[in-house]
């Protein structure tokens, strides 16, 4: 059972990103690049997090405080990973013009939607590996959950909001993106904000002093809200329409496609 239960929990947390990996970025070297070095931007954010989180020991049992500057450390380093892609759009595109003929497309770089959707894709996979792994050891057992009166919907609401945070990170990258290019900061705001509320959200699924149970829909059901409304900010961002969405399903080929 618990065996089934690894398995359940693993592809949903990281089965449609697996997806998106191997259909958008695995053929192209470049996005592959872009991927791996936003994954390690990720991780010097968690690094500076812990590093704060151990300097400061008074406070190292209140969740809310890591949680407040690793939201922010995450947002500083998405920026500062944005600013070295700006500046380094003259070697890819050197890069792109090189590899023509192995499968690097020159529109990687005239369309920068694409670049901020792998890089937040990175962020969000990396992100969700580093919050799922541990669950995740411990999910494949021997044991069963809930025989010591913990909640027997720990490892499926943590694997659901694993999947929400992956794609929240995609979302948030496109947006963050093209409202840095644009300086439209109240999309910066939205991006850093709607962050900081979902990650708060989690705070719900712990036990205190007054609330025996953790309240996993409290934070789940608010936390698909929030990452649908971004799928649809990032969508219209990135130059979606609803006559690409037509000529997506059935399945035409749109010559009036332009990307702002």
């Amino acid at each position: 059972m618990t065996v089934m239960e690894f398995f359940g929990c693993t592809f949903i947390a990281f089965g449609p990103p697996l997806g998106l990996f191997i259909f958008t970025i695995a053929r192209d070297p470049l996005r592959i690049i872009v991927l791996i070095a936003s994954a390690f931007f990720w991780l010097l954010s968690l690094l500076i997090s812990s590093i704060l989180w151990y300097a400061v020991v008074p406070l190292r049992q209140e969740l809310a405080f890591g949680l407040v500057f690793s939201v922010l450390f995450q947002e500083t380093f998405r920026f500062l990973f944005y600013k070295l892609l700006r500046k380094a759009d003259r070697g890819l595109q050197q890069v792109s013009q090189t590899g023509q003929n192995a499968n690097v497309a020159p529109k990687d770089i005239s369309n920068k939607h694409i670049m901020a959707y792998v890089s937040g894709l990175g962020f969000g996979i990396i992100c969700g590996a580093f919050s799922l792994v541990n669950v995740l050891a411990d999910m494949w057992g021997p044991g069963t959950i809930g025989i010591k009166g913990d909640s027997q919907y720990f490892f499926v609401a943590s694997a659901f909001l694993t999947l929400c945070f992956v794609f929240l990170h995609t979302f948030w990258g496109v947006i963050f993106f093209n409202a840095w290019d644009k300086r439209h900061y109240p999309l910066i705001a939205v991006v850093l904000c709607s962050h900081m509320l979902v990650s708060c959200l989690t705070l719900l699924n712990q036990r205190t002093s007054y609330r025996s149970e953790p309240l996993y829909l409290a934070s789940i059901i608010p936390a698909y809200v929030i990452m649908f409304t971004m799928a649809v900010i990032a969508f219209y961002t990135a130059g979606g329409s609803f006559r690409n969405i037509m000529t997506a399903v059935s399945c035409k080929k749109s010559s009036n496609y332009i990307v702002d």
